[in-house]
């Protein structure tokens, strides 16, 4: 059996469910790992992220060869066959425009006596990328954040990802990182990667901020950054949701649970919620049936074998989307008769899949919005990637002498409570005859 089948409801929860759940959102050998990988890349820089990426990834670098040369894009970009830049081109295109409708305008309001407060922005001026290499080439990760940066107008988009040991990146992902506005190119990847954006080296200077998806130690290596750079989110192994009823079809469901299941790293998680239990049983043999038909289904067992496919019966849909919502998924997708109205309950995730004809892969690929998403429960706290992200926000005051008059009494009142009498002297003394 690759999914589990199991009953809940509010009242009644079971151990099993409970136990899905309750996912970790840290490993702690990816923790230690990186607390040590990047205190020597911050002691020794170009030296230990090399000898990193010797022992991870067997790629014998120079500083030289660190960086991806002009020959070496001009070079890929031949290599990708016309179908593939075209599939690249649509979905760089889908998310431009999804990022650019949805950067944030600024704005201002007038004060009681004629001034004005509000917010503006601007771009981060050097960010760092990460986009992952394992097991494939993601090259839709390099258009759903790099095209990002792009958007908010960052002027130095850096981008890492490992190379093999020719010492060689994918052409299809370095013709995605360049047709996005990557403006520099790494081949390097992991906990070495994060160090070397963040804490800069002699040959590559720090960014402002780090986005992207990683495996554990990647996950780990961002959060230990954070307070020298900024980062995006928490963003490990991918995870999905489907809250179905007898309406939706059980080929189509069992499709989309294991087209999380099969990225591989055996920390998936692929969770079905409905209730109708002939159709949880009618996606149970889907996946019977489907599986072993998969290129990676070696992939897919070791996430089974984890408990990481979970069919759950309720008693209604209420309830269903009460336990998605405890869940936090990165993926949601409801696959129910009347759809749309559910989505006024969703509280906790990372995005929305609404209707049959919207696989979770149309998100992955090509819909618009990015594909970069909180994982491990952290959608309870955190959003999706978006342009603004890329972005610092400014509010702004520009009082006049009747807005500091109207709110000086409250002001240096204030200063007094706080003990803080500079600050109510700053007031009073643009008053003194």
């Amino acid at each position: 059996m690759y999914a589990r089948l199991a009953r809940w409801s509010v009242r009644k929860p079971v151990p099993e469910v409970e136990a899905f759940l309750a996912r970790p959102a840290f490993a702690p050998e990816a923790e230690e790992a990186a607390a040590a990988l990047l205190a020597d890349v911050r002691a020794r820089g170009d030296r230990a992220v090399l000898e990193a990426a010797r022992r991870f990834d067997g790629a014998a670098l120079t500083v030289a060869e660190l960086r991806v040369s002009p020959a070496e894009l001009r070079e890929a970009a031949k290599a990708v066959p016309s179908r593939v830049r075209q599939a690249v081109r649509e979905a760089h295109a889908r998310v431009l425009r999804f990022a650019e409708a949805g950067l944030r305008e600024p704005w201002h309001m007038r004060t009681p006596q004629g001034g004005y407060t509000g917010e503006f922005y601007s771009p981060m001026d050097r960010v760092g990328v990460y986009v992952p290499g394992g097991t494939a080439p993601l090259a839709s990760t390099a258009v759903m954040t790099v095209t990002l940066a792009k958007a908010a107008g960052v002027k130095e988009i850096v981008a890492c990802t490992p190379c093999g040991k020719d010492k060689t990146v994918s052409p299809v992902l370095l013709y995605a990182l360049k047709l996005a506005g990557a403006t520099e190119i790494y081949k390097v990847g992991g906990i070495q990667a994060v160090g070397l954006m963040a804490f800069g080296t002699a040959s590559v200077r720090a960014v402002q901020k780090i986005a992207g998806p990683g495996n554990a130690y990647v996950t780990a290596a961002k959060r230990q950054v954070y307070g020298h750079v900024a980062i995006d989110q928490v963003a490990g192994p991918s995870e999905i949701a489907i809250l179905a009823d007898e309406a939706a079809n059980p080929a189509w469901a069992a499709a989309d649970l294991l087209s999380q299941a099969e990225h591989g790293s055996g920390h998936e998680k692929a969770l079905l919620v409905t209730d109708s239990q002939a159709f949880a049983e009618a996606v149970a043999d889907e996946l019977e049936w489907q599986a072993p038909r998969l290129p990676r289904e070696a992939m897919v067992r070791r996430v089974a074998e984890q408990g990481g496919l979970l069919l759950v019966v309720v008693p209604d849909l209420r309830q269903g989307l009460e336990l998605v919502n405890r869940f936090a998924p990165e993926h949601f997708e409801i696959m129910t008769r009347d759809p749309r109205p559910l989505l006024n309950g969703v509280r906790a995730a990372g995005a929305v899949f609404v209707g049959g004809w919207t696989p979770e892969a149309a998100g992955d690929f090509v819909a618009g919005p990015s594909h970069v998403l909180p994982t491990g429960g952290a959608a309870r706290m955190f959003n999706g990637l978006t342009a603004d992200d890329f972005r610092r926000r400014h509010s702004f005051v520009e009082f006049t002498r009747e807005d500091l008059a109207a709110t000086r009494g409250a002001l240096e009142t204030f200063a007094e409570v706080e003990g803080l009498a500079a600050h109510g002297r700053s007031a009073a003394v643009r008053f003194d005859v």
